[in-house]
């Protein structure tokens, strides 16, 4: 079966697939009507395997916005299985995301483990695992991987 997308749809807005799975892992604990809604104004972000161009550390929502703007366009999220210690305040959420680059059109397909903090029922720190052979693929890197 295939799935389409609106190709004005917003990234991680309400109507996503990211959103939807993230706001089911989150489920009780965090408020807001997107994506970007759910995180607190100072949050931070870091990715501890990451890919070329893409930092190792962000602070705050606006540069979150910024960074996911045109990235990937995702079709479909799934697979979560979701972790949570209600004394720490913590949640480990892992979430398989389907779609395509926005830069190149190619299929991207990545799994992902996501450290969550929240605090006043907004996320306050977030620490992102994922496959960067994934992205890599998507995004044509190297150039001549694909040769």
């Amino acid at each position: 079966m295939s799935k389409t997308v609106d190709d004005n749809a917003p990234l991680v807005g309400a109507n996503s697939p990211f959103f939807r799975i993230i706001k089911k892992g989150l489920d009780g604990l965090v408020d807001g009507e997107d994506y970007y809604d759910l995180l607190a104004e100072d949050v931070v972000f870091e990715y501890v395997i990451t890919v070329p161009g893409y930092p190792r550390r962000l602070a705050g929502r606006q540069g979150i916005i910024d960074l996911y703007s045109d990235y990937m366009k995702l079709l479909s999220a799934d697979n979560l299985h979701v972790h949570r210690d209600p004394e720490t305040a913590v949640v480990v959420l892992e979430y398989e995301v389907h779609g395509t680059s926005v830069r190149t059109g190619r299929p991207y397909d990545n799994r992902f483990v996501s450290v969550v903090t929240i605090k006043d029922r907004k996320v306050t720190h977030w620490r992102d695992y994922l496959d960067p052979i994934a992205v890599f693929d998507a995004q044509g890197w190297p150039q001549d991987r694909r040769s």
